[in-house]
């Protein structure tokens, strides 16, 4: 079973919603069973639950993250990821950083679909952020779910 891994900032927000909107791609595709989706922060807000408005945008789209649990991103994800998807360049530059011999699974979650953007963080803001970042994450997922799959 192949492993992809979102990263984001504290875990509770853009990563987890990533998270949730590809394992429902794949369950729609009938790939679940064959890859496996997780998300960690690269300074993640151990122990806590996904944020409200991550949680209630992902509701409207029929998605359940009311069970995550944020974590950081340690060796053994690193190691253990088939893939590394990051929300930003700070993330990817982090990774590489700290663990230079895994650099190669990390690509920014827009290089998928052919782009070199950053998902901005909608940590704290009103729902409307969470939807609009919920929709570029879903964008990018979409149209870059067959470079994610050739490169697991």
């Amino acid at each position: 079973m192949s492993s992809i891994l979102f990263v984001c900032t504290g875990n509770i927000c853009r990563s987890p919603m990533a998270e949730g909107l590809l394992r429902k791609q794949l369950a729609e595709m009938g790939l679940d069973s064959r890859h496996r989706t997780a998300s960690a922060g690269v300074w993640g807000l151990e122990g806590r639950p996904a944020a409200e408005h991550a949680v209630t945008v992902m509701k409207e789209r029929g998605i359940d993250i009311r069970d995550h649990v944020a974590q950081t991103i340690r060796a053994e994800h690193v190691a253990e990821a088939d893939l590394i998807l990051v929300m930003s360049r700070e993330h990817e530059t982090m990774i590489r950083n700290t663990w230079p011999q895994y650099g190669w699974k990390v690509y920014r979650l827009s290089e998928m679909a052919g782009k070199r953007k950053d998902v901005e963080d909608p940590y704290g803001q009103p729902i409307g952020a969470y939807r609009a970042s919920a929709d570029i994450i879903s964008l990018y997922l979409e149209r870059g779910l067959d470079r994610i799959l050739e490169l697991i």
